[in-house]
């Protein structure tokens, strides 16, 4: 059964904190997909508390995701009330952009339930009434979530070290030694644990939305590597420095030689595209 007895309520709470979108839209994207992590596994803790004896494993599971999600909403969150640049960043991106009810519901119904696809891991886990089941797999997912928080959180502290001494460059040292983004690359690492966690407990159609779940997220950190290389090539793009860097640090998981997902080229030339269809709209 996909959508085991529990399911609904899960996608309640996850869709009740992806609210905080109507806010902002693109808290859909940050705030509120952390704090609706942290809602998912808060309320899987809940209900094994209320239902199943204790499992300790399991219980560690579940404050991980706890952490992750509060960790991550409350850093995006302080970010944008108290770093500027970062504001005056987004708002040159359209991140502050008053889009239509019509774009907006149904971005916020399909967050509320994506969040909780990607989630399937422990939900599985806990719907299927496995929780003691595939031990091995449950201790490697803890262990491989629990690495991902750490480098997204010294990633993150690093960064904004590196930015107060030197606000002119991206940050270079540290864990950004190994690759420009550690931070989404602690996020996969999160993601991958889950995945993992989910094998054994998962059946039928279930694999398959273990697997959705893990190519949505996994989709969602490239293309914000991609969008954070794109707004380094703007800002420092003619900089010696970054050019040396960038070309001898991959973008995004260590030690894989993949320095680019853009280009200045390709950026002026998707700039050019645009501007010839706007020019073309408004002829019309």
């Amino acid at each position: 059964m996909i959508f085991p007895k529990g399911y609904l309520v899960l996608v309640i709470v996850s869709t009740i904190i992806c609210l905080l979108g109507f806010y902002r839209f693109v808290w859909f994207l940050s705030v509120g997909y952390g704090l609706a992590v942290a809602g998912i596994g808060a309320t899987n803790l809940v209900m094994m508390l209320i239902n199943r004896p204790i499992d300790i494993l399991y219980l560690i599971q579940c404050l991980l995701f706890i952490v992750y999600g509060i960790r991550l909403g409350g850093f995006l969150l302080i970010r944008e009330l108290k770093n500027a640049g970062y504001r005056e960043k987004m708002n040159e991106a359209g991140g502050d952009a008053k889009l239509p009810i019509f774009v907006t519901i149904p971005m916020w119904l399909y967050c509320g339930f994506s969040y909780v696809v990607q989630s399937s891991g422990p939900v599985y886990r806990l719907l299927n009434n496995e929780i003691s089941h595939s031990r091995c797999a449950l201790i490697i997912g803890i262990v491989i979530s629990a690495i991902g928080i750490v480098m997204e959180s010294v990633a993150d502290k690093q960064k904004s070290k590196e930015k107060e001494i030197n606000p002119d460059m991206p940050a270079m040292n540290g864990l950004y030694k190994l690759c420009r983004c550690p931070n989404y690359f602690g996020e996969v690492l999160f993601w991958t644990g889950n995945l993992v966690s989910g094998i054994g407990v998962c059946h039928g159609g279930q694999i398959a939305m273990l697997i959705i779940g893990y190519i949505i997220i996994t989709f969602i950190m490239m293309s914000g590597a991609k969008r954070v290389e794109g707004r380094h090539i703007k800002h420092y793009g003619d900089d010696p420095r970054y050019i040396e860097y960038s070309n001898t640090v991959p973008l995004i998981i260590p030690f894989v030689p993949i320095y680019h997902f853009t280009s200045k080229e390709k950026m002026e030339e998707e700039a050019r595209k645009k501007a010839e269809k706007k020019a073309k709209k408004d002829g019309k």
